[in-house]
C-alpha cells in the first residue's frame, strides 16, 4: 500500500520497506557499485515527512532544485477563469476551445445542415424553420402553393358562378318562406357548401403532401424540385386523402353524438331544454374532437415520410404525441393563429375591394343582400389565392417539423439525419442555407 497522500513521488515510499532517511547507493549492498560514486539521482522528496503537514486537499508535487513549482490545479465553477487568464498566453475567453460550448463543459453546437439544428427544437425554431423553408426553397414552395391555390380557387369560382350561385339564398332571406321551402333551401346550401369544401380539401391534401416532402429535404439541406416532390409523394396521396377524410368524419361523428340527446329532447319534449342540452353536447363533443385531432396531428407526416398505412400512421402519431399533448397543441394553435392572421391581412382588403367593384357596393355586401357577381368572385378569389400561397407552407412546415422534433426527442433521429446529410461529426455545425 502506498501512503503518499494525493500523489506518487519518484523513488520509494515509507510503506515500501525502507526507512525514511535511508536512500542512496551506500545503502544498497551487493549491487557491485562503488560506494564513492557520486549520487547523480536527486534525493526523493517524498521520503521525508514534515511534522507540519498542509491542510487536506492542498497537496502539490514538490519541485527539485532550480525547478519552478507546477501551477495549482484549475479551479472549477462560474468564477474560475480558463487557463491563461482573460487574454494572456495559453488561452482565454476568446481562445479556441473555451467559451460556453467548451470551457464551461456545455454541449457542442448541434449540426445544422438545413433549416433547423439537429437537436430538440424550441417553439421559435419550429416556426423559424417553416419560414426558412419557404425562404430558402421559395421557387419550389411558392410554386407548389400557387399552383394548388389557383387550381382550387378556379374550380370554386366556377362552381359558385355557374352552378351554386344564389341557390337558396332568396328563400333563406325571405321571412314569408314556408318551413318546407326553408328546409329545401338549407339542404341545397349544405350540399353546395360541402362540394366547395371537398374541392378545397383536395387542394389542401395535395399541397400538404408535396410540402411535406420539400420540408423533409430542407431539413437535410437538399434542394428538391416540384417534379421530384410529386414523384416521391404520389404513392401516398390517396392514403393521405383517406386519412384526412377519416379524421373529418370522426369529428363530425363526435359532434353529432354529443348533440344527439339534445336533439331528441327538442323533438319530443321541451324545446328550450333540448336546445341547451344540444349546445352542451356540442361543446363536449368539440373538446373530445380537439383532443383527438391533436393526438392524431402527426399522422400526416408519419404517413408521407415513413410510407405507412392509415392505421399505422394514426398509431404512430399517438405514440409520438403521448406525454407532449399540451406542447403540440400550443405550437399548432400558435401556428394556426399566425397563418390565419396573415391570410386575413391579405383576404379582407380583397374582399372589400370586390364588394366595392360589384353592383351592390360595400353596404350591400355588409347587409348580406344581393348575389355574388363574377366581379366579386374573381377579385375575392385572387385574395384567397395569395393568402393560401402563404399559409400552406406555414401550416404544413410546422406539422412536419413537430414530427421531426418529437422523433429527435424520443428516437434520436438527429443522428440518423446527420448521417443522411453526410455529417461525420454530429457536433459540428454545418452551413446555414439562406444565410
Amino acid at each position: 500500500m502506498n501512503d503518499t497522500p494525493g500523489w506518487t513521488s519518484p523513488g520509494s515510499a515509507p510503506s515500501d520497506g525502507q526507512e525514511p532517511g535511508a536512500s542512496g547507493p551506500a545503502d544498497r549492498p551487493g549491487t557491485g557499485e562503488p560506494t564513492d560514486r557520486p549520487n547523480t539521482e536527486p534525493a526523493s522528496p517524498g521520503t521525508k515527512w514534515s511534522k507540519e503537514q498542509p491542510p487536506p486537499g492542498r497537496w502539490s508535487a514538490p519541485a527539485g532544485p532550480g525547478q519552478t513549482p507546477p501551477p495549482p490545479p484549475p479551479r472549477s465553477g462560474w468564477g474560475a477563469p480558463p487557463p491563461g487568464g482573460h487574454g494572456g498566453q495559453g488561452g482565454g475567453y476568446g481562445s479556441p476551445g473555451y467559451g460556453w460550448g467548451a470551457g464551461w463543459g456545455g454541449p457542442p453546437p448541434a449540426a445544422k445542415p438545413g433549416v433547423i439544428p439537429l437537436r430538440p427544437l424550441g417553439v421559435g425554431e419550429i416556426l423559424d424553420g417553416a419560414v426558412s423553408t419557404m425562404r430558402t426553397h421559395w421557387r419550389t414552395v411558392l410554386g407548389i402553393s400557387l399552383t394548388v391555390a389557383i387550381f382550387t380557387e378556379v374550380v370554386v369560382v366556377l362552381l359558385q358562378g355557374l352552378v351554386l350561385d344564389d341557390t337558396g339564398s332568396d328563400v333563406l332571406n325571405d321571412p314569408d318562406a314556408t318551413l318546407s321551402e326553408l328546409a329545401d333551401a338549407l339542404t341545397a346550401t349544405t350540399i353546395h357548401s360541402g362540394v366547395i369544401f371537398l374541392v378545397s380539401l383536395i387542394g389542401t391534401v395535395v399541397a400538404t403532401a408535396l410540402l411535406t416532402t420539400v420540408t423533409s429535404r430542407a431539413v437535410l439541406g437538399r434542394p428538391v424540385t416540384t417534379r421530384e416532390a410529386w414523384r416521391d409523394a404520389r404513392p401516398q396521396v390517396i392514403k393521405l386523402f383517406g386519412l384526412i377524410v377519416l379524421l373529418l368524419l370522426t369529428v363530425a361523428g363526435l359532434l353529432l353524438t354529443g348533440m344527439l340527446p339534445g336533439l331528441l329532447v327538442t323533438a319530443t319534449a321541451d324545446g328550450g331544454a333540448g336546445v341547451a342540452l344540444a349546445a352542451l353536447g356540442f361543446m363536449a363533443g368539440g373538446l373530445v374532437a380537439v383532443w383527438l385531432m391533436v393526438r392524431f396531428s402527426l399522422a400526416s407526416p408519419a404517413l408521407m415520410l415513413e410510407k405507412q398505412g392509415i392505421k399505422k400512421a394514426l398509431s404512430r402519431s399517438t405514440r409520438l404525441v403521448r406525454g407532449s399533448w399540451w406542447r403540440i397543441f400550443g405550437i399548432q394553435l400558435l401556428a394556426t393563429v399566425i397563418a390565419n392572421i396573415v391570410a386575413s391581412i391579405i383576404v379582407i382588403p380583397f374582399t372589400f375591394l370586390a364588394a366595392a367593384l360589384s353592383g351592390d357596393g360595400v353596404s350591400g355586401f355588409l347587409e348580406g343582400g344581393g348575389g355574388l357577381g363574377w366581379t366579386f368572385l374573381v377579385v375575392s378569389g385572387i385574395g384567397s389565392v395569395i393568402g393560401s400561397m402563404i399559409t400552406f407552407p406555414i401550416t404544413a412546415g410546422v406539422t412536419v417539423l413537430l414530427y421531426i422534433d418529437q422523433r429527435i426527442r424520443r428516437e434520436a433521429l438527429d443522428l440518423e439525419l446527420a448521417r443522411a446529410a453526410g455529417i461525420q461529426d454530429p457536433g459540428s455545425p454545418g452551413p446555414v442555407p439562406g444565410s
